[in-house]
């Protein structure tokens, strides 16, 4: 029977001072010889060359533990095949995922077996080499066994022929690699950013599949941007397979807050006594004191320097990622989703509604937004979605993890035809003005022919498709819609699409107005938000209700207020 991998009392073992892993039935000589030969390395960087075990913390030494402790010695099985630790920077992740890779090399009995590390950037693969081959020559056992190529980072073991390859994260080498020992995939967030990672990550996990005692690590900090690819998708199975919701041989070792604790009001994560449970190396790379002084240098700085710091350092997952030049709105926007404000609840519970669109080149998304008016509390809901053509994946390939991510969702729809974007669009629209709730769509004024065809084709009165002014002249709708969400009554679905959308929004001043241009926000799109921005316009002019309100709808329980 495969081992249950769920830690559902993670937190608390986080606040008594544990790791967040389960106890697990390990066979203990070959963990405690792991352990052993890890803890024996010694570190290159570190003044006076202390063994892992001396200068080190006891986190990686468990992870050591629990990797090498569930191979079965009878079989050769292995029962935790993946590993995923989300830890926080300065806790010595790169150096002592690189030292395991050596343990890894050193206990293999596979002739010629490959193991692979990569890293994002060049910088820090050679950091992990430098671990790595440091190690190896202050230990003159060690020196002996192994030949260290230090021009191409790679490490062989004279015996067994084994090697180990340290490199950047490149998709289009990875695809061709055959790893038969086993890989490690330092900061993940960053790798999984490159067009095709995806695809690279399932060659290496398909090449493990003839060989049992293979394993794949994934070491990585939270990303300071909205998680993407195969960082989410890998996070999220982590998470779920920690909190009992799914059965797999992947162990999470996640030193991360609950969510309450993320997304509290307060902010529960400020808390320094909170922090020394994230950071299981604190008092040595870095302190406590040192932690304070710089979120204080961060809180002091911005808003999205605070948001990067708390990511960093304390895993603190951010949805809308702000940076220099951002929106003041995209501040208060994670603070207004609401899970149940889908396209269904606008059509049931709007008085009034609008509709925008933007976009709809081969290079861009094709985004639509419908902001309706509650007919019982007067907030503003909204809605949005984005169609991309096929093109798009192959001219833009940096975002392509993150469309996927978004098709995924159901936020957004990949279509291969010219036109089937436009029909599906003006299809929406249609159930609005079937319902009786359309007031007017706003499109930009220079046109969209292909939209303006497609949406009287579905009957769309022509009267109802107003232009919008756009560029500076946009300042009065970005206004209205930033103190909309700082008031709190402007509330949305919280998908992960508008989020990226609003985080990508860059905004230049022109005189004494603000406007929020592509050309400023550069390749990232931000057509969803433009289609808002029309809708906005449109719903700032008070638009009438139809002659129609259903006084018994006044008796329902006003769910968005009070029970989201």
């Amino acid at each position: 029977m495969a081992w249950d991998l769920s830690c559902p009392d993670w937190w608390e073992r986080l606040q008594s001072g544990r790791l967040p892993i389960a106890d697990l039935p390990l066979w203990t000589p070959q963990a405690e010889r792991a352990a052993a030969i890890f803890g024996r390395l010694r570190l290159a960087d570190v003044p006076g060359t202390p063994t892992v075990s001396d200068a080190g913390g006891e986190w990686f030494q468990q992870v050591v533990r629990c990797m090498f402790g569930s191979v079965d010695p009878q079989s050769g099985q292995r029962e935790i095949r993946d590993l995923f630790a989300l830890v926080p920077k300065k806790n010595a992740k790169t150096t002592f995922g690189a030292l395991g890779m050596v343990t890894a090399t050193l206990l293999n009995r596979r002739p010629r077996a490959t193991f692979l590390m990569t890293a994002p950037v060049q910088d820090t693969a050679q950091m992990a080499f430098d671990a790595a081959a440091g190690a190896i020559e202050l230990d003159a056992v060690l020196a002996a066994k192994f030949h260290i190529r230090h021009h191409l980072k790679t490490i062989i073991h004279r015996e067994t022929k084994s090697s180990l390859e340290i490199m950047t994260f490149d998709p289009g080498v990875l695809t061709g690699v055959k790893v038969s020992g086993g890989a490690l995939i330092d900061e993940l967030h960053e790798c999984a950013k490159k067009s095709k990672a995806a695809q690279a990550l399932r060659q290496i996990r398909g090449g493990m599949v003839p060989y049992p005692e293979a394993f794949l690590w994934f070491i990585t900090t939270q990303s300071d941007e909205q998680p993407v690819g195969v960082f989410a998708d890998e996070l999220k199975k982590a998470r779920a397979i920690r909190d009992g919701k799914r059965i797999g041989k992947l162990l999470p070792v996640l030193f991360e807050f609950p969510r309450d604790v993320q997304q509290s009001k307060d902010q529960q994560w400020k808390d320094p006594r909170l922090w020394p449970l994230l950071n299981p190396n604190i008092g040595r790379a870095m302190t406590l004191d040192r932690m304070v002084e710089e979120f204080n240098d961060a809180a002091g700085t911005s808003e999205a320097e605070l948001r990067s710091w708390a990511s960093q350092h304390l895993n603190v997952q951010i949805g809308v990622a702000l940076h220099q030049g951002t929106w003041a709105g995209a501040e208060f926007w994670e603070q207004q989703g609401r899970r149940e404000v889908t396209l269904d609840y606008l059509l049931e519970w709007s008085e009034v509604a609008t509709f925008g669109i933007d976009g709809g080149g081969l290079e861009d998304l094709l985004g639509a937004s419908a902001v309706g008016r509650h007919k019982i509390t007067g907030e503003w809901l909204h809605w949005a979605h984005a169609w991309a053509h096929t093109s798009v994946f192959e001219r833009r390939k940096e975002i392509a993890p993150q469309l996927l991510d978004y098709a995924a969702d159901g936020d957004l729809t990949i279509v291969e035809q010219v036109g089937d974007d436009t029909a599906a669009l003006a299809e929406v629209a249609a159930r609005f003005e079937e319902a009786g709730l359309l007031d007017k769509i706003g499109v930009d004024q220079a046109g969209l022919g292909s939209v303006l065809d497609a949406l009287a084709a579905v009957g769309i009165p022509a009267e109802k498709v107003v232009g919008i002014s756009q560029g500076w002249k946009m300042m009065g709708a970005i206004k209205t819609l930033e103190r909309h969400l700082a008031k709190g009554d402007f509330l949305h679905g919280g998908t992960r699409l508008m989020a990226w959308c609003v985080g990508n929004a860059k905004t230049e001043p022109a005189g004494n107005a603000v406007y929020i241009t592509k050309r400023v926000s550069g390749t990232a799109k931000i057509d969803p938000l433009i289609a808002t921005l029309n809708a906005v316009t449109l719903m700032a002019l008070n638009p009438a209700p139809p002659d129609k309100f259903d006084i018994a709808a006044a008796l329902v329980p006003m769910r968005l207020r009070y029970g989201a």
